[in-house]
Formats: structure tokens, sequence, C-alpha cells
């Protein structure tokens, strides 16, 4: 009988780089998501559906700086997808179910929870810009191409969107802002 030496794992250059991209931006897909939807499991499947989509389609990615911007855009793509085909009667997870610690999420507590909670009550036009930004680390001309707005509207928009965001951290309510809308 023949034996058979040690087996040897074969990792091409595109599992590397998947899995370089997954370390590197895996935590920050996540809280983007959370951000977007406010719900952990949901959350965590936007972030699965990001990652098999970007894994399909690597090979588009031609720079690895563009890494995050990409992800972000495939990210923000499944979460309007979600609710395209998202049906009526859907059931709610049960929020008690503790987390793995890979997805543990600061947003939960404190300060953190009480922000999160007032983004949510910001206009979509004002909380997405500023979700890219705060989030996603973009510049404002990013953010501008991402949305197909112009520069100036996105800096407009992201100056509401503190302004508003600073009112209602102070007690105001979103509607009653100085006539910003």
């Amino acid at each position: 009988m023949k034996r058979l030496g040690p087996v040897s794992l074969v990792v091409n250059p595109r599992q590397r780089q998947f899995e370089a991209l997954t370390r590197a931006h895996t935590g920050d897909l996540y809280r983007f998501a959370y951000w977007l939807c406010g719900h952990d499991a949901l959350a965590q499947d936007l972030v699965q559906e990001t990652m098999l989509r970007a894994w399909k389609n690597l090979d588009a990615l031609r720079e690895t700086e563009a890494a995050k911007p990409w992800l972000l855009t495939i990210l923000r793509r499944e979460h309007a997808r979600h609710y395209e085909r998202r049906q009526l009667d859907t059931v709610e997870l049960n929020e008690g179910i503790t987390d793995d610690a890979a997805w543990a999420s600061p947003e939960r507590h404190g300060d953190a929870a009480e922000l999160r909670e007032a983004m949510s009550k910001l206009p979509h036009k004002y909380r997405e810009p500023l979700l890219l930004q705060v989030l996603g680390g973009m510049s404002c001309d990013e953010i501008a191409c991402e949305l197909g707005q112009q520069p100036g509207a996105v800096m407009t928009q992201l100056f509401r969107a503190r302004q508003k965001l600073k009112s209602i951290l102070h007690g105001e309510r979103p509607e009653a802002q100085h006539g910003l809308s």
C-alpha cells in the first residue's frame, strides 16, 4: 500500500486577494449595513451577500485602493435589492440572541446608540451621504459620484444632515429645524 504525503493546500492569488479584502473590510461593511437597516441579522446577511457578489466580480476590481468604495456600493445595492424583494409578511428575528464576537457592534450601547437613533430620524437624502462619509470614509467627490449628484449638492446635504442631527440630539423635532428640508 502506498502512503500519501501531507496534503498541501494551494491558495491561488485570487483567493488571497479575496481573503485580504474580507479581513480588511468586513467590520466596516457590517457597521455600515447595521446603520442602514438597524437589524443585526439583516446586516450580517447584507455583508454576506456583498462578499458573495464581490467574489463573483473580483476581476472587476482593478485597484486595491478602490476596494472599500466598491464594496460599499455593492452593499448599498444589496440593501436596495432586499427592500425590492421584501414581502409584506416578514418575521422579526429575536433581538435577544447573543452576537458572535466577530459581529459585536459598539453602536448598540451608550452614546453610539443615541447617535444611531438620531441618525435614523434623518431623511434618507441626508442620512445616506452622511453615512457614506462617516462610516465609508468617502470624500465629497466620491459620494457625489456614488449617488449620481453634483459635489455641491452633496456638500449641502452633508451640511444640512449635520445641522439636523445636532438639532435632534438637542431635543428639537426634526421638522422644526429652521426651515431646512
